[in-house]
């Protein structure tokens, strides 16, 4: 019997490595570079960007490493991760959602934009986003999967967190939705989340929003949850934004790998992450060594 999508006629995805990930790909550019004018490039290029070393910048803090680079260069990397969960940028692009609160990560003041590099951009969220070189990894969770479903798998365990625990809508999305590839069914989560107000340690009077989209650390420890990992896992995130997932990871006992591209989040995440490992290991207790018994000598 025919599944589903091969009955709508749908493309089946099959999830990658990710070194087969990083062979095809330099194959779709030469072929891309043969047959298209508009792509084309020299074999001097091509050498170049294919056989030059990649431009990264690594960070050890604890039990965590982290990169600053592009993840699909990185990828390799990730191959020995027990699970990847991301909140990948999938195309809603934020330039064009200037509400008066979103404005001010956009902006350094009215009129001026932020460059490309600059403090409070997403980089990759002016396109769409391609789920494939990371779906082939042991457990998978990436947000916003209701943006790009026509390129995913099907799936029964969506995650959702609802953002308005019973309050009224506004513009904005009441709840986010994750793809997984874990099994069972939709699970949720409620955690108030619209602008300004905020339940939990990122309440606007505890900590400042340091990421256009980032998510709570609670809402990222639910999700290592749902993996059902041993401890001491790995625990990957390739869009690791401001280091969220990287903070519960640390948290929970499980080693982490993040990647950001952007400088100013990357410095974030370390920062952030680093104050976790401090925490943890406040209190994580020493080894109780065995006292010393004390031994009588004999008299002369």
């Amino acid at each position: 019997m025919r599944s589903r999508n091969q009955r709508q006629g749908a493309p089946r995805y099959c999830p990658m490595s990710c070194a087969t990930y990083r062979t095809v790909a330099q194959a779709v550019r030469r072929i891309r570079a043969t047959y298209s004018p508009d792509a084309r490039e020299t074999e001097q290029e091509a050498q170049e960007r294919e056989g030059s070393s990649m431009s990264f910048e690594r960070v050890e803090i604890g039990n965590a490493v982290l990169y600053r680079g592009d993840c699909l260069e990185l990828l390799p990397e990730l191959a020995e991760v027990d699970a990847l969960i991301a909140d990948p940028p999938y195309g809603i692009n934020l330039h064009g959602m200037c509400s008066t609160y979103r404005s001010r990560f956009l902006y350094k003041s009215p009129g001026e934009r932020y460059e490309r590099d600059g403090a409070y951009l997403v980089h990759g969220d002016d396109k769409p986003f391609d789920p494939a070189p990371f779906l082939g990894f042991p457990k998978v969770i990436l947000w916003g999967g209701n943006h790009y479903c026509s390129r995913l798998p099907d799936a029964r365990c969506w995650l959702v967190w609802d953002k308005r625990e019973g309050t009224t809508s506004d513009n904005q999305a009441d709840c986010e939705m994750a793809w997984t590839n874990l099994p069972g069914p939709a699970r949720l989560w409620s955690q108030l989340w619209r602008g300004m107000a905020r339940r939990g340690e990122e309440n606007v009077s505890r900590e400042a929003r340091s990421h256009p989209t980032q998510k709570p650390i609670a809402l990222m420890q639910w999700c290592i949850t749902q993996c059902r990992l041993p401890a001491d896992s790995l625990i990957a995130d390739p869009f690791m934004g401001s280091g969220t997932t990287g903070v519960a990871a640390v948290r929970m006992g499980h080693r982490f790998i993040g990647i950001e591209i952007e400088r100013k989040h990357f410095d974030t995440a370390c920062r952030r992450i680093e104050e976790a490992q401090k925490q943890a290991d406040m209190f994580t207790q020493p080894e109780a060594t065995a006292p010393v018994q004390p031994v009588q000598e004999a008299l002369v």
